[in-house]
């Protein structure tokens, strides 16, 4: 006996977004701009007493 199929319960976000897909097209793959480049990593550690005191004499 063959199994009987689900039915899909009715979404009105797809079905808005299918028809604008119909109307307008696909939209443009999205792709990420760096604004600034990286130029390495930033000190992890604030630095310690000791060598704030040794820097400034």
């Amino acid at each position: 006996m063959a199994k009987k199929r689900k039915l899909e319960v009715f979404s009105a976000t797809k079905a808005v977004k299918a028809i604008a897909r119909e109307r307008v097209g696909q939209p443009k793959p999205a792709r990420v701009v760096e604004t600034e480049p990286r130029t390495g990593r930033q000190t992890k550690h604030k630095p310690k007493m000791e060598q704030l005191v040794d820097g400034e004499e």
